[in-house]
């Protein structure tokens, strides 16, 4: 069967080709038929033995001729049908003809866009040979199509870089090859595909000249590279300066010190403090200097330790009272009672920022006050510390420039007030390194807030707050002017339960004693001594507590006599504490011993914390004067000090020492010195202390960025002093030697 219809298949195709032989053929067919059925109809009706009768004769043509008719009128039909079907297939043609067209105007059009395109655009076999090309890889080859076509033609690869593969299989890499144009980058994108159902797939590559991306992109990173070695060494510089600028500092500031406690006449005096004061400024001014370059240099390492928060801003409130104070100003804090008593974070980045901000609210303001509120945030855990002040404020136009380097608000206060223009910006930029925000709400002429919004979470290990008072329906006066002391004690005392009346007319508070009793009437040592003897005596009959409150430089002005009405004392700032215990305190104590009491708690907190008398020191110390100034500071503090000027005396001090069994108490090591360095002096004690009693060392330096404290301590030092040094400084680093391993001041 399906020989026959490979044999009709053939002829069809043969007919198709060769018509004028299917025509021929048939002709003489239908020729032979008509001519020999005709001729032997009328051969046989002539024959003697026919037996003709031309009645059957008639019949037999009428029938031959319904036959012949109805033969014509099927081919009629056929032949219509025929052409309507012909008419189909022309249509169909026609069709297929501009479908074909269409085709050949998108092969030709995608063509000519294949050969325009700026991209290389190369196809290759299994075999590597190349299929296809575009006019841009020829031109880019130098070579022609044909000369391409066929060949495994490859460009010179100069540097092959990484490359990666997508999710569709799509490979990505770059290549720098070489041309007579000069090396070019090219971004290739290879991937297989296929043109026609059952060939083999073939590899299409198209690559873009990449070369202008990739030069920027290299400048670029020529000139990261050239900014962080640039960072780098500003980095370096800035801590090389300081250190040779804190060097002489430190004899300026620590000499002066030590000449403000000999015998002067009050003219010298006035110049020593001013040698110190300047000093100070100086100080300063290169802490501010070594912060930025910190900032920017990214070296800000935040910690993560639990802290008291009442306790830090305390703190920072009583290191800003004297300066407050000496511009008779206020300062006062309130941290609210619903805040956690601890919490963890980084203490020393955060009072730096707040010592700054209250800092410049001092600063800034001529009247009124300075107030350090706490209070909780808008988020969980979060913690807004605000610093308002009542100074000068800033204009709208100046907020927005604030907090960049080196800005300030303008001209004229730069002049009249000072100061590089650092802090602000060393504040935000540590506020947001502790994922948090400041932001600034002022109004010239009326002050500013500062505020301060971080989030640190609370801490499980922290000792138990004091036991506030239970003030329940119980009154307190306090006798004050309008201040903001005056309003944020009035607020604790509210937040304990107590019903508290704020009077400024020492007038209107004689007037109002009689209404009622008082739990405790508050006297501010402002109104005068004779108003506070007054109203105390007055008081009497009317409040069990009758408290003056008063600055330590207020303490000689107060000459109470023993039989004064005052029951209590409390030092300026208050602490919430310090308030508690004096409320609910017995007032059986006379006056005179409270105000010595009072003025003696900083006084044995500082002899608490002193360190053990009589110990041997060894210091190894290049520079003559802070040598000097070394040993005079542990002289006054009663120890014994030897001197050594580089590291190899220092080491054989030591050793000597220890033959001779009497080994060093404590050495202060500097950390850059001549020859052998502190670092590797340490090293070396370390090395012989195989047995016996490991000897306390302390880094002496200068330098204050964290490589340098983490080299001293991997050296294996117990301590970091920072210079400039002051007694204080060396006391606490001396007392806390025996509690922690690693002291910095």
């Amino acid at each position: 069967m399906g020989r026959m219809v490979r044999v009709k298949l053939h002829l069809r195709r043969f007919a198709r080709r060769h018509p004028w032989i299917s025509v021929t053929v048939r002709s003489l067919v239908i020729f032979s038929a008509a001519f020999g059925g005709g001729y032997g109809f009328i051969a046989g009706s002539r024959s003697e033995h026919s037996g003709y009768d031309p009645n059957n004769f008639a019949i037999g043509a009428s029938f031959l001729f319904a036959i012949a008719c109805v033969a014509l009128a099927t081919l009629s039909m056929r032949m219509r049908f025929l052409r309507k079907k012909m008419r189909k297939v022309a249509l169909h043609n026609e069709a297929l003809a501009d479908r074909n067209w269409e085709l050949q105007e998108a092969e030709e059009r995608a063509r000519s866009l294949f050969e325009s395109q700026g991209d290389l655009i190369v196809l290759r076999d299994a075999d590597h040979r190349i299929t296809f090309v575009n006019d841009a890889y020829c031109e880019l080859a130098r070579r022609d199509r044909v000369e391409l076509i066929g060949s495994q033609f490859q460009f010179t690869v100069l540097e092959q870089g990484d490359s990666a593969i997508e999710p569709n299989g799509t490979r990505i890499h770059d290549q720098r090859i070489e041309t007579r144009l000069g090396p070019r980058w090219i971004a290739w994108r290879e991937a297989l595909v296929r043109f026609d159902a059952g060939a083999p797939a073939e590899m299409q590559s198209v690559g873009r000249d990449v070369t202008d991306r990739a030069e920027t992109e290299r400048a670029l990173s020529e000139a990261r590279d050239q900014a962080d070695a640039a960072n780098r060494a500003k980095s370096r510089f800035l801590a090389m300066t300081s250190h040779e600028i804190r060097t002489p500092l430190n004899g300026i500031i620590g000499m002066s010190s030590l000449l403000l406690d000999t015998h002067l006449t009050p003219e010298q005096m006035t110049y020593a403090r001013a040698v110190k004061t300047s000093g100070d400024a100086l100080l300063a001014l290169i802490e501010e200097l070594l912060d930025y370059s910190k900032v920017e240099a990214g070296k800000i390492d935040l910690e993560s330790r639990p802290f008291a928060l009442t306790t830090l801003i305390e703190e920072i409130t009583e290191l800003l009272a004297p300066r407050a104070q000496a511009r008779k100003l206020e300062i006062a804090a309130y941290v609210d009672d619903r805040l956690p008593v601890a919490v963890v974070g980084d203490a020393a980045r955060l009072r730096q920022v707040l010592l700054n901000l209250a800092g410049n609210a001092i600063k800034f303001t001529t009247a009124g006050g300075v107030a350090l509120i706490v209070e909780p945030g808008i988020w969980p855990n979060e913690i807004s510390f605000l610093v308002r002040d009542t100074g000068i404020g800033i204009a709208p136009e100046a907020q927005a420039r604030i907090f960049r380097e080196f800005e300030q608000a303008d001209d004229g206060i730069a002049r009249s007030y000072g100061g590089t223009g650092l802090g602000l910006s060393i504040s935000e930029r540590i506020v947001k390194r502790m994922g948090g925000r400041i932001t600034l709400e002022s109004t010239p002429g009326e002050g500013s807030t500062f505020v301060v919004s971080v989030a640190l979470a609370p801490s499980s290990d922290a000792a138990q707050p004091f036991a506030p008072p239970d003030l329940a329906a119980r009154s307190v006066m306090l006798v004050a002017p309008q201040s903001i002391e005056a309003s944020l004690i009035a607020r604790r005392l509210e937040r304990w339960g107590g019903q508290t009346c704020v009077v400024s007319d020492p007038d209107v508070a004689l007037a109002l004693l009689p209404e009622r009793t008082w739990h405790a009437v508050l006297l501010d040592h402002t109104l005068g001594l004779g108003c506070v003897e007054t109203l105390a005596t007055a008081a009497r009959s009317f409040a069990t507590q009758r408290i003056v409150m008063f600055t330590p430089a207020a303490r000689q002005e107060l000459q109470f006599s023993a039989s004064s009405a005052l029951t209590g004392y409390l030092v300026k700032p208050l602490r919430a504490a310090s308030l508690a215990a004096r409320l609910v305190s017995s007032p059986e104590i006379s006056a005179p011993s409270l105000i010595d009491e009072a003025l003696a708690e900083p006084l044995k907190a500082a002899e608490a914390v002193s360190a053990p008398r009589g110990l041997s020191v060894l210091v190894a110390e290049d520079n003559e004067i802070n040598a000097l100034l070394m040993r005079s500071l542990l002289t006054r503090l009663g120890h014994q000090a030897l001197i050594a000027t580089n590291g190899e005396e220092a080491l054989e001090s030591w050793l000597a020492a220890r033959s001779a069994g009497a080994p060093y108490d404590l050495v202060l090591m500097d950390i850059q010195m001549p020859g052998l360095d502190g670092i590797e002096a340490t090293k070396r004690i370390r090395l012989n202390e195989t047995n016996g009693r490991r000897t306390p060392i302390l880094a002496l330096t200068a330098n204050t960025l964290a490589e340098d404290r983490h080299a001293c301590f991997e050296a294996g030092m117990d301590g970091f002093l920072v210079k400039p040094l002051d007694r204080e400084k060396l006391t606490e680093a001396l007392a806390g030697l025996s509690t922690s391993p690693h002291v910095v001041a």
